[in-house]
């Protein structure tokens, strides 16, 4: 599965100030263990407004008879993100950030699989790209949902994973977020593996991280 963790500890002030965000709707608790189905702080844009959000992770579609393709649809594949029934009008309409400050892939050694987090040499935190949904439960609920788009991955994750989350640079966030751009080819030329120089990886969850050692003191 990929990407199918991912951390959030950033707070959300500096959310705010890193996206731009005029509008916050949604609760953040920080946590180095983020796993679909969980709500999560997502930056769209509406009327020319970014607005922070609480969706779900895993994109239920709007024609979809019942929320157990969720599980499913975690992740889209940028080669087809344009062209799958269940992303292809979301992708030209409804495009988000996820925000993170990181993911995690596991590395198989012998038997075991050990947690390897891969993060930005900046520390700063980013949006994956990503986009949203809203379904329309029986009794006439409405339950919002996004996706992480993934794509090829970069020099330094490929040795575990053939593939990794997109990660939008702070140019391509706003252009990703625009809703006027509805070129597919223009909105495909986004979703690009980040270099692999910009980003580090150290082993371990959590307390266990040396990431987190250091965000404590």
């Amino acid at each position: 599965m990929m990407c199918g963790r991912f951390v959030l500890i950033t707070d959300l002030k500096n959310i705010q100030d890193k996206f731009g965000v005029q509008n916050i709707s949604c609760e953040h608790q920080p946590s180095w263990n983020i796993v679909p189905g969980q709500s999560i702080p997502v930056v769209i844009c509406h009327n020319g407004i970014n607005q922070l959000v609480s969706y779900r992770w895993g994109m239920i579609p709007s024609w979809s008879k019942d929320t157990s393709i969720a599980n499913k649809l975690i992740n889209a594949r940028a080669e087809t993100v344009d062209k799958k029934p269940s992303f292809r009008e979301a992708f030209k309409k409804r495009r988000c950030l996820i925000v993170a400050d990181g993911f995690y892939e596991w590395k198989k050694e012998g038997k075991s699989k050990i947690p390897l987090y891969f993060y930005l040499k900046s520390r700063q935190p980013f949006g994956f790209a990503g986009l949203y949904e809203t379904w329309i439960s029986p009794d006439k609920k409405e339950i919002k949902t996004c996706v992480i788009i993934t794509t090829d991955a970069n020099e330094l994750i490929a040795p575990i994973h053939d593939r990794m989350p997109v990660i939008l640079s702070p140019e391509k966030e706003m252009i990703w977020l625009e809703s006027d751009i509805v070129e597919v080819s223009d909105l495909l030329s986004l979703l690009k593996s980040y270099p692999a120089e910009e980003m580090n990886s150290k082993q371990g969850i959590g307390p266990h991280n040396e990431i987190y050692q250091k965000s404590r003191v």
